[in-house]
């Protein structure tokens, strides 16, 4: 029971209650992007390039424009006229990523660049008509290899530019010279990661209807942030934002790759602005993988000095990172530097990072979009320890921080609080059994088998933004005439269950059942402004401000029921949506009774009391929330170098859990992506930047049957913030890469090869036992 003075026991968080949007979405009655059906809508395909880099020499459209059931074709120069603004996201804008246009205009820049647009009666008569426009090419060098880009001052991806770096930065400690020179142990590895697709299992979409006498826009968006689709729309048409109402319903993923709008739906949206007209888009599955978006394609070298004691002296890191064509997000040298320390000791980190352009599909944000410096730090600690004879979790034990260390300031200038690496260390250990894992390992190899345990440490940054639009929310909390509550909130599910967990913070806040608050999301008309879903913010921010709104809303409801009731307020207690005295239950009021007197018979209120029982607040991060786990997976490469995956464990830290089931589903999704980053997905182009994995038959992800159970710990170190969440949406994907690359360097090292320092795909396993670093 909850009692107003904040005395009772949480009823709802903490519980894995079942989901609010579960009922709708495993009967099959969830509303997606394509499932809404409009009167009049007419629908959109794309003309794409068939090559990387090229001068378009002819673009004839006539014969398309003539087809059965086209309405319009639009190139370029039909949007010119009415583009006021630039297409890049706000948090964006001030970032040196390339000018974004909504068709190539004049070139193309990557295999997949939208070239002309067809609207028609349906999308198949659209198809049929972007195979009637003739497009004439000179064709010039792509820029492909992005370890050869910078060097490339002929063949520019943007000649405008001058130059295929979009950015430098770094901070070089020129001690470290003297401390690498000093060293009794020194380093120095590359490490990489392949190009990856986020594979949403929705593609990208948008209808956007213009209504020219109204003068209002409205578009239905499968995103992660309507109030970014919304200000976009706003800079590119000049329209202001009060005409435009943005409403994004049932989202199947993003992980990254819708935070910003694509140039198709801008496209569409200045067609239907254009037309007078009610377009839709929906990609299809290999418009998603040719140019819906990639990531992680990095390279870093990295060289680490340790003392006799295998302490951590110092380290120095080179990264280099393809952003692709058209990159949504700029270079993330910085947060590589930031967290690389993880959390263990280090006296020093020098750094340096570019960010290059390529003729490939642009670079997008990926759940965890910093995680090479997790993959390159543990791989790093596991290289370190095998070489100087040490057992890979004795080196992170002598290295790792402590809870009486904090708040500890690591190398990379990031302070943490609210952390304890070494609990999760301990308690993943535990329930691997460590030492009788290393005595299996000895018994399996005396019989010709190998076997091999990888370790992921890692603390991670929720909650980011700090002083930005992602840094802060706002929750509009209204109970309504029958006593019911709504949250509105500025978030933008896609997956993590913010109408479940919301609903449960807001539940016991004002004691009411959980039945009884409804969660509003994904409408610019209704929720308040705020930055949808990203960097593990929902939890931490939305979820603070909806303890702040509701706190509000409840204080006013106490006040009032005493006043009705001609108790005190501290008298009162909170229990099922019922104000009553305490010890006396039968003297009290509903919710629905105090709403009755807040709407209907506000003359009856008490003295300087307004109406209506609504707050709204918005809550702004001071700091990063940190939240921290570890990672151990075991494998065994089979004497046909198949790389079979035996245990995986996870102990995660992500303060107080609001809801255990949506916590181990938030990790056990990223896992699956991480593990997928390491032995089946990679996208490949050939030298001319043809895209080669264009279908799920080229594109590997795994599957049920790839995945062993996934046995997850927890602990709960609460965070400074209201309620004590921190977020938990990323860090599956940023743990498990190291943990399996480091398991199969395990299992080689049995053998005397050497460990790997990238992904293997199925068609490296053929002699697996003798791959070359």
């Amino acid at each position: 029971m909850n009692s107003f003075a904040g005395s009772g026991v949480p009823r709802f968080v903490g519980q894995s209650v079942l989901r609010k949007e579960d009922p709708r979405l495993v009967s099959g009655n969830g509303t997606y992007l394509d499932d809404i059906k409009l009167p009049n809508m007419l629908h959109v395909s794309f003309v794409r390039s068939d090559v990387a880099r090229a001068r378009i020499t002819r673009l004839d459209v006539s014969e398309a424009r003539r087809a059965k059931g086209v309405h319009a074709v639009f190139t370029a120069a039909d949007f010119a006229p009415v583009v006021k603004g630039t297409l890049a996201a706000t948090m964006f804008m001030e970032m040196p990523i390339a000018t974004l246009r909504p068709l190539a205009d004049g070139d193309v820049r990557f295999a997949g660049e939208a070239i002309a647009m067809v609207v028609a009666d349906n999308r198949y008569l659209a198809e049929d008509a972007c195979e009637l426009i003739e497009v004439d090419y000179e064709v010039l060098t792509p820029i492909v290899d992005f370890e050869q880009a910078a060097a490339d001052t002929i063949n520019l991806v943007h000649p405008e530019r001058g130059s295929n770096v979009m950015s430098r930065g770094g901070v070089q400690h020129p001690e470290l010279d003297a401390i690498f020179a000093a060293a009794p142990h020194v380093f120095t590895e590359t490490i990489r990661q392949d190009r990856q697709s986020q594979v949403p299992m929705e593609p990208h979409g948008i209808i956007v209807r213009w209504k020219e006498y109204d003068r209002e826009l409205h578009v239905w968006s499968s995103c992660q942030r309507v109030h970014e689709v919304r200000a976009t729309l706003c800079r590119v048409l000049g329209i202001g934002e009060h005409a435009i109402h943005v409403t994004q319903r049932d989202v199947g993923g993003g992980f990254g790759q819708k935070g910003a709008m694509r140039t198709e739906e801008i496209a569409t949206a200045l067609g239907a602005y254009l037309m007078g007209r009610t377009l839709k888009w929906v990609e299809d599955r290999r418009e998603n993988l040719v140019s819906g978006g990639h990531a992680r394609l990095d390279r870093i070298t990295v060289t680490m000095a340790f003392d006799d004691d295998a302490n951590i002296l110092g380290v120095r890191f080179d990264h280099l990172e393809d952003s692709g064509a058209y990159p949504a997000s700029g270079n993330i040298g910085g947060m590589i530097a930031m967290m690389f320390a993880g959390p263990y000791r280090m006296q020093r980190i020098g750094w340096s990072s570019a960010a290059v352009f390529t003729n490939t599909c642009g670079r997008n944000a990926y759940r965890g979009p910093w995680n090479l410096e997790t993959v390159a730090r543990e791989q790093m600690m596991d290289l370190a320890a095998r070489r100087m004879g040490m057992d890979p979790v004795e080196l992170r034990r002598r290295n790792m921080i402590h809870v009486e260390d904090l708040p500890f300031k690591n190398a990379g200038g990031a302070t943490y609080v609210g952390v304890d690496p070494e609990s999760c260390f301990d308690q993943a250990l535990a329930m691997l059994d460590y030492d009788d894992f290393r005595r299996q390992q000895a018994a399996a190899l005396a019989e010709g088998r190998l076997l091999g345990v990888g370790v992921s440490l890692f603390i991670e940054p929720t909650a980011l933004g700090v002083g930005t639009l992602i840094g802060t929310e706002a929750a509009h909390v209204k109970i309504t005439l029958n006593g019911h509550v709504t949250v509105a909130l500025g978030t933008g599910g896609h997956g993590q269950s913010i109408a479940t967990t919301m609903a449960q913070i807001a539940a016991d806040e004002l004691g009411v059942d959980f039945a009884d608050v409804t969660v509003i999301e994904g409408d610019t008309d209704i929720s308040p402004i705020g930055g949808g879903t990203g960097g593990s913010r929902s939890g931490v921010i939305g979820g603070a401000a909806v303890h702040q709104s509701a706190s509000q809303v409840r204080e006013k409801v106490v006040a009032i029921a005493a006043h009705m009731l001609e108790a005190a307020p501290n008298d009162l207690e909170i229990a099922q949506s019922r104000i009553s005295v305490r010890g006396t239950p039968s003297r009290g009021v509903s919710f629905a009774e105090v709403a009755k007197r807040a709407y209907v018979s506000t003359a009856k209120l008490p003295p300087q009391t307004e109406g209506g029982l609504e707050a709204i607040t918005r809550y702004s991060t001071p700091s990063i929330t940190w939240a921290n786990a570890c990672h151990i997976c075991t494998v065994e490469i089979t004497p046909t170098s198949e790389v079979k995956l035996l245990r995986y464990i996870i102990s995660e830290d992500c303060g107080v859990m609001i809801n255990p089931m949506v916590v181990e589903g938030q990790i056990s999704g990223g896992v699956v992506q991480g593990i997928g980053a390491v032995i089946h997905e990679g996208f490949v182009y050939d030298e001319a930047g043809n895209p080669l994995t264009t279908t799920f038959l080229d594109y590997l992800i795994p599957t049920t049957t790839d995945i062993p159970v996934l046995e997850i710990g927890h602990m709960e170190t609460p965070a400074s913030g209201p309620g004590g969440y921190k977020g938990v949406g990323e860090g599956g994907a940023i743990g498990a890469v190291p943990a399996v690359r480091n398991a199969i360097s395990d299992a080689l090292a049995q053998a005397g090869s050497p460990g790997i320092t990238g992904p293997v795909r199925p068609c490296d396993v053929h002699d697996l036992r003798r791959l070359q670093v």
